[in-house]
């Protein structure tokens, strides 16, 4: 006996497959060029600290827009690699400790913050360079290999050249410490590499990775490939409709070409499937119809998986109506 479509949500099985649907990671050539380096870097590492040498850091800059999925690289990163390294914050030893820049993002406020993420709360009125000194002297005390900044484009967002300057030298002085080195895994949109670019010395250290758009044509095969793995995941079936080039497509613009948008909207259409079909779904078009609509607010005439010229729509607006006809005139 079927149940009530209501009563899905509720279902534990599916609540279950729903969460394992978004730990699911779909490595991206990217994506794996980040897991190498970083791995060689921590191996380098190790080896300089058992010949108990200093020399200094490299670092890290992982570039995308809003929405190809730093954050979420970042994050599995230091997922794989807790079995390698301490990553757990709440313990006194931890070689990797992350945190967003925060706003606004000058050296004190970033300071201070970076404090906080060393379980050090930062109390008293000391300038940037005096808490910067508290920073390096909690990374050595805490044995940190690796300090992440998550939209670091901020950290030169409405600042002077001498202000940006100032950046610079701290994530230099961080790198060149010659007590603690640091290395560092600079995250954020396309704006942090001006900030990398400003000094030959720290562009010098720091190995870029960026995460690219989607291409229209060329990752047609494996967006449809990832539709199936999501599926495959929830353990339910796929419509013909969606295992089609022209439907990757689609939702290759709905996505805005970006990778993590594109893994989001399919982790939320199959999950719409599950909490509306159960496990007897057929992932469809309208599973993904009906969650743009959702999450733009779009009518039918401009949700970029059901209108017939999907190109002309901006999937980044919310409740936009495009160029609606006029009750009367003709669509």
């Amino acid at each position: 006996m079927s149940k009530d479509p209501q009563n899905f949500r509720s279902d534990k099985d599916i609540r279950k497959t729903v969460q394992s649907l978004r730990t699911l990671h779909i490595p991206r050539p990217e994506f794996n060029k980040l897991d190498a380096r970083f791995g060689s870097l921590l191996e380098q590492r190790r080896a300089d600290d058992a010949d108990g040498v200093v020399f200094k850091a490299r670092s890290i800059m992982l570039v995308g827009q809003s929405g190809s999925g730093k954050t979420t690289a970042v994050r599995h990163l230091v997922h794989k690699y807790r079995r390698l390294m301490a990553t757990d914050p709440g313990e006194e030893i931890c070689e990797y400790i992350g945190l967003q820049v925060p706003s606004p993002a000058t050296m004190k406020f970033v300071g201070a913050a970076t404090l906080r993420a060393l379980g050090y709360p930062y109390a008293g009125n000391k300038q940037g360079p005096a808490i910067w000194d508290q920073v390096k002297e909690q990374l050595k005390r805490r044995h940190t290999l690796f300090l992440g900044f998550d939209e670091a484009q901020d950290l030169a967002r409405y600042q002077t050249e001498k202000e940006r300057q100032s950046v610079v030298n701290t994530l230099k002085s961080m790198m060149e410490n010659s007590v603690w080195p640091v290395s560092l895994l600079l995250s954020g949109m396309p704006g942090l590499k001006d900030i990398v670019n400003q000094d030959a010395q720290l562009a010098r250290r720091v190995d870029p990775v960026e995460i690219g758009r989607l291409h229209s044509l060329r990752d047609v095969g494996p967006v449809i490939k990832i539709v199936q793995k999501y599926a495959d995941r929830a353990q339910i079936d796929v419509a013909t409709s969606v295992k089609n080039e022209a439907f990757a497509m689609r939702l290759i613009h709905a996505a805005d070409y970006q990778f993590g948008l594109l893994a989001e909207i399919v982790v939320l259409a199959v999950s719409h499937a599950l909490f509306t079909d159960g496990f007897d779904a057929k992932l469809g078009i309208r599973h993904f119809a009906e969650i743009y609509s959702e999450r733009n607010g779009a009518e039918a005439w401009m949700n970029v998986f059901i209108a017939e010229d999907y190109g002309r729509i901006n999937p980044r607006k919310l409740l936009d109506d495009g160029d609606k006809p006029k009750d009367g005139e003709d669509a």
